[in-house]
């Protein structure tokens, strides 16, 4: 059944729900965006919030951070930059005409997605759209990037992919590759019967798994647009995924987590224990981290399928999930961030395989803010 996680500290600053959580690439600090339109940064030291970033007219859909500036974007349309040691504002990034969902930031540039049904990039310092991407039919509702090193060096295409490879998943059923220099659709990836609701690249294989509400994840090269492999088991909608190591986890609507070897696309491992949707996946030093609609995070053991650990505190789904050092972080719609001890997971040997049964597709939850009591924090 798993032992229950010991909480380390609840933040219950922000007055709305969370809906996305960011750690520094120096695992300094935390990024949290909110539905009460504000972010906040927060420190790994000590747990303590350390800046509140206020400015957005609408609430924040999601959040990255670097270790010099934090990136928001927001319901009002916009995206804006702010200085992590002061929490200024330092750029408004203005274009889009309706909700921005998705942010990423690599190459000194910062490229976006939103329900306008399109995606742009944009200059890092003076906040001007370089490229817009166009041909999507509906919300464009997830990013990544491979950059220009990442591809072959083919003097034939020196000039479309010198400014790297976009991918967009919408809600049009679609993925879309695109030419960052020329803003050209380079690919349309076809075969979904569902909206596209997370990808990831595995960037040296160019190979981007997509998963949608038809409740399939499919390969594609992302270089001749070939759909490579589907995979098939689950039940309900794909709501995110996570890759390492050639093994691709997807968590699902059917309350299950499922691992394939992303190169064959069989099915290795099912883990069975949500009681809810499968909202967000984290993977770290053998451990699986899962996020549920069941308001509980859970700690499998990644080679084996084992739960390890269950924990249990937030009152409403949860969102985001971050692991530094010896500490889980959780992020939920119940307005709290949660410190979690995941200290003393260990490996256990794999346990014989068994058919994953069948599960129903639950409910969304409503949108509420629970606050919960601080408590002190201890070492980890």
């Amino acid at each position: 059944m798993g032992s229950s996680g010991s909480a380390l500290r609840v933040c219950a600053d922000h007055r709305g729900g969370i809906n996305w959580l960011s750690l520094s690439p120096d695992g300094q600090r935390l990024l949290t965006g909110s539905e009460d339109g504000t972010a906040r940064l927060w420190s790994t030291v000590d747990g303590q919030c350390c800046a509140l970033l206020q400015g957005h007219e609408s609430y924040v859909t999601f959040c990255h951070l670097e270790d010099e500036a934090a990136f928001t974007c927001s319901a009002d349309c916009t995206i804006r930059r702010w200085d992590v040691r002061t929490g200024q504002c330092l750029q408004v990034y203005r274009g889009h005409t309706s909700i921005v969902n998705r942010i990423l930031v690599a190459n000194d540039q910062l490229f976006s997605s939103s329900y306008d049904r399109t995606a742009r990039v944009w200059t890092v310092d003076k906040g001007q759209v370089s490229q817009e991407f166009r041909g999507h039919r509906n919300c464009v509702l997830t990013l990544a990037y491979s950059a220009p090193e990442d591809l072959p060096q083919d003097p034939c295409m020196e000039a479309a992919m010198g400014g790297g490879l976009l991918v967009t998943g919408s809600s049009d059923d679609t993925a879309k590759v695109w030419q960052v220099a020329s803003g050209c659709c380079h690919q349309t990836l076809r075969g979904h019967t569902g909206a596209v609701l997370c990808l990831v690249l595995h960037v040296s294989s160019h190979t981007a798994f997509t998963g949608s509400t038809d409740a399939t994840v499919r390969a594609w090269d992302i270089l001749s647009g070939e759909q490579l492999r589907v995979f098939r088991e689950h039940q309900g909608s794909v709501i995110c995924l996570e890759l390492t190591d050639r093994l691709l986890y997807s968590g699902s609507a059917d309350r299950t987590v499922k691992c394939w070897l992303a190169d064959t696309g069989e099915r290795v491992l099912t883990f069975p224990a949500h009681r809810h949707s499968v909202s967000a996946l984290k993977y770290h030093a053998g451990t699986l981290f899962t996020g549920s609609g069941d308001a509980c995070a859970r700690a499998f053991d990644a080679q084996s399928g084992v739960l390890q650990r269950v924990f249990r505190g937030h009152t409403f789904v949860i969102n985001c999930l971050q692991v530094h050092g010896q500490v889980l972080y959780t992020a939920s719609h119940d307005g709290a961030l949660r410190l979690w001890d995941v200290r003393g997971l260990q490996s256990v040997p794999p346990l014989p395989r068994r058919p994953a049964a069948k599960r129903s597709l639950s409910r969304l939850f409503s949108n509420k803010v629970a606050c919960a009591a601080p408590v002190p924090l201890q070492p980890a």
